[in-house]
């Protein structure tokens, strides 16, 4: 039986998506190639590439005014990249620091003009989202940046902020787990290795009337408009990346979209956060109010609890479960493809290792 992995990424796909990923290594399309080793500007992999960024579109309702990337680097790699094309040096930009990597976005951007952090929760090891308490100076500034869910200390933005001002957010741990409107936003980036694919490819939406704005002069390939005007491949793409993060979407949209998926996510965070609330030997680490439906972050009430449920885990199948150094105690990652079936399981596991505690 596999095992229940709630790694936070790479994190797991469904087994299906697996099976054909597997299968275009050894037998790409019918084409007697892998997928590895075909030309990225062959029409199979082009049509890959274009059905890919149509999924895209239809599951999250995106309008005609935005385009879809898919570039290399990596989500930290969009840290320098969104003020470089968005920030001038005498202008500022405003930052919502939740989290390891918002306060890490947060000091990229003021190597390009002046970063504000207009709120920091460090003072609680980032274990809440605080208030979007709105200043009206705030109205001069290029952008706000949020971090939309906090993979390492359990948090999210349970109602997204809108602004009278271009509005971006690294939505890496919870992009297609919920319903959002992009038309809020200006510019949507997100790693592809928690609710999309593997590692390898970073998403970006982006609304194409805020490029062209800034007077520095921008490398080419750290340019969006390069790689619009390319259609994501001014340089290789990450061919199997890409390819995956097709599969994924496909195997999404089949499930029902991102309306079915959401009500899925909804349960499993509330099934395994009503247990954490009920047995006595845990506790959850994150604001009740601000708790992520994507990483679900809990200790034990003692050392020789956490030390005991980790072999408990262990033996029974469980893996990934360890929290982040900075947090400690446990993390259960539930993004998209992890079932409700598979949560279900864990809690009565909870329950069984209260019970012979």
């Amino acid at each position: 039986m596999k095992k229940i992995n709630f790694c936070s990424g790479p994190a797991i796909l469904d087994d299906t998506v697996i099976a054909n990923a597997v299968e275009a290594l050894s037998n790409f399309d019918q084409t007697d190639l892998s997928l590895l080793e075909i030309s990225h500007r062959s029409s199979n992999f082009v049509a890959v590439m274009e059905k890919t960024k149509a999924l895209v579109v239809e599951l999250l309702g995106i309008p005609s005014a935005y385009d879809v990337l898919f570039l290399h680097g990596g989500a930290s790699h969009q840290f320098c990249m969104i003020p470089y094309n968005l920030l001038d040096e005498s202008a500022f930009a405003l930052y919502s620091v939740t989290g390891q990597w918002a306060n890490n976005a947060f000091n990229e951007a003021a190597l390009f003009g002046t970063a504000r952090a207009i709120h920091n929760s460090v003072d609680k090891n980032y274990s809440y989202i605080p208030s979007l308490d709105w200043d009206e100076t705030y109205n001069k500034a290029a952008y706000l940046h949020i971090t939309s869910n906090n993979t390492i200390y359990g948090t999210q933005w349970n109602v997204l902020p809108t602004v009278g001002i271009p509005l971006i957010a690294d939505m890496s741990s919870d992009i297609f787990s919920r319903r959002v409107n992009v038309s809020d936003f200006d510019l949507i980036y997100a790693g592809a290795q928690k609710n999309m694919g593997p590692a390898g490819v970073t998403m970006v939406i982006i609304k194409k009337e805020i490029l062209g704005r800034v007077t520095r002069k921008i490398p080419t390939i750290l340019d969006y408009r390069t790689h619009i005007a390319a259609a994501s491949m001014f340089n290789t793409p990450p061919v199997f990346a890409v390819y995956t993060v097709m599969l994924t979407l496909q195997w999404l949209k089949d499930l029902g979209g991102i309306e079915a998926i959401e009500k899925i996510n909804n349960k499993k965070a509330g099934i395994l956060y009503e247990e954490i609330d009920r047995n006595d030997l845990f506790a959850g680490t994150a604001a009740q109010k601000d708790r992520s439906k994507m990483n679900v972050t809990f200790r034990g009430n003692d050392e020789e609890i956490e030390r005991r449920f980790k072999l408990f885990c262990t033996e029974n199948g469980v893996v990934g479960i360890d929290g982040y150094r900075t947090v400690g105690g446990f993390r259960a990652s539930i993004y998209n493809a992890m079932s409700l079936e598979k949560v279900s399981t864990f809690v009565d596991m909870m329950k069984e290792f209260e019970r012979t505690f």
